[in-house]
């Protein structure tokens, strides 16, 4: 049994959530009503409208009923809680079967939809159930219109059948997976390192929503890099009331340590920094400098990460904390390095969002360790380190990560969509980010 619980435990470990979001009803509903909604009523009108590719009847085709008209006049996404959607289009439709007589008929269908997981790992919406139903609006040739009645028995109806209208509502939803495609896809954070989010299994319905959970991969230079484990399973928080946003994104702690963490990685938090001092300053203060150098020279800090960074969340606040080793040398072509240093920095974190991206910056450096890597050169205190080059790190550390980070980290969302409206609260252990939906506009 042990054995076999090895083998299960890095299966589990390596296929947690650590952020996820939630498509309220609200989402849902965005651009449901739109009945010049071009995708809908160009896929029916170019399939309802074509004439069949062999005609086995001996009917003329002057006598046989026609499609000349496809309007959709609704078009609705609504959820059904434990099951999925259901997608409700009704379509008016003129149609004629003799040169001097027009039928208008309302065509309305009732689809049920959900979300799957495909083979390869894509998320995809299908249809579970399709009703079409055909009724009569009005005719030239009759003089009753003051209610619509089924039709039945007709032309019409051969033409439109159960089979055919369930294969449009089917090609209605191959743009919408084709961005739901564009969820997985990789996304820049720095020139060489990208994030990508991945759907750990098919959305849940519930009351609240649409519920996905996703894992966060990091690519330096191409290759995925092991990340920490979370030691907390993180589980999307649902809204304690219904939430007017269309969608709610939350981030885990850990997904943040594991951002952190690959951009230490890639070497995105190394950084170079050129302090207001020279060798000849530096030796007033400590005489051994004065035999080491015969001329003066800038002195540079170069710091690199020693281990893993940290990220804490709690009310209202989120701290990095960053663990550095600095050698301080000259600024020569060819660096000298007479002094080593550990670096602990504790920084505030800002966030915000613009579009789909959200910025990360260091808003401001709450604590600074100084102590000594080594001991080159005899007992040195702490307190003149700290004097000497606490200035510079305190300036140039927040401005360099700053820099890295200046473009943003993509956040989840699929091809065409941008957020507005965005409200960020930081609680313990996660982020919440309630935002709308925009819909860009179609180009070309």
């Amino acid at each position: 049994l042990s054995i076999l619980l090895s083998l299960l435990a890095p299966a589990h470990t390596t296929r947690s959530p650590d952020c996820g979001g939630i498509l309220t009803p609200s989402g849902l509903r965005y651009r449901k009503c739109r009945p010049t909604s071009p995708v809908p009523a160009s896929v029916l009108r170019r399939d309802l409208m074509a004439p069949p590719a062999t005609d086995p009847s001996p009917t003329s085709p002057s006598s046989r009923s026609q499609i000349i008209s496809v309007k959709v006049d609704k078009l609705s996404l609504t959820l059904i809680p434990d099951t999925g959607m259901r997608l409700n289009i009704e379509v008016d439709l003129g149609i004629t079967s003799a040169p001097s007589t027009t039928k208008e008929m309302r065509l309305s269908i009732l689809a049920d939809l959900h979300v799957e997981m495909n083979p390869e790992g894509n998320l995809e919406l299908v249809t579970s159930d399709c009703k079409p139903t055909l009724e009569e609006v009005q005719s030239t040739e009759e003089m009753d219109r003051s209610a619509p009645h089924k039709s039945s028995g007709s032309d019409v109806d051969k033409q439109i059948n159960v089979e055919k209208i369930c294969l449009e509502v089917s090609k209605l939803l191959l743009l919408p997976n084709e961005r739901l495609m564009s969820l997985a896809a990789p996304f820049p954070i720095t020139p060489n390192c990208q994030v990508q989010y991945l759907p750990l299994a098919a959305p849940m319905y519930s009351e609240q929503g649409i519920i996905m959970s996703l894992q966060t991969t990091f690519q330096v230079a191409g290759t995925a890099i092991p990340l920490p484990v979370s030691p907390v399973p993180f589980s999307m928080p649902e809204p304690a009331r219904s939430s007017s946003s269309h969608l709610i994104l939350a981030f885990s702690e850990h997904f943040y340590t594991s951002l952190f963490s690959a951009l230490e990685e890639s070497g995105a938090l190394n950084v170079s920094l050129l302090s207001s001092l020279t060798t000849a300053t530096l030796a007033e203060r400590i005489t051994q400098m004065g035999s080491l150098f015969q001329e003066d020279l800038p002195v540079v800090l170069q710091a690199v990460t020693r281990s893993s960074p940290h990220v804490v969340l709690e009310e209202d606040k989120a701290i990095v904390e960053l663990f550095l080793t600095a050698q301080i040398g000259t600024g020569s072509s060819l660096f000298q390095s007479f002094l080593s240093v550990n670096v602990d920095v504790t920084a505030r974190l800002h966030l915000s969002v613009a579009d789909t991206r959200m910025i990360i910056s260091v808003a401001a450096i709450e604590d600074i360790e100084l102590s000594l890597a080594t001991s080159d050169v005899g007992p040195i205190l702490a307190a003149l380190l700290e004097e000497l080059f606490l200035p510079t790190i305190r300036k140039e550390v927040p401005a360099q990560i700053n820099a890295v980070l200046r473009q943003g980290v993509f956040l989840p969302h699929i091809a065409s969509f941008t957020y507005t409206d965005v409200n960020i609260t930081i609680h313990k252990d996660y982020v919440l980010i309630p935002c709308n939906l925009q819909l860009e506009a179609r180009t070309g």
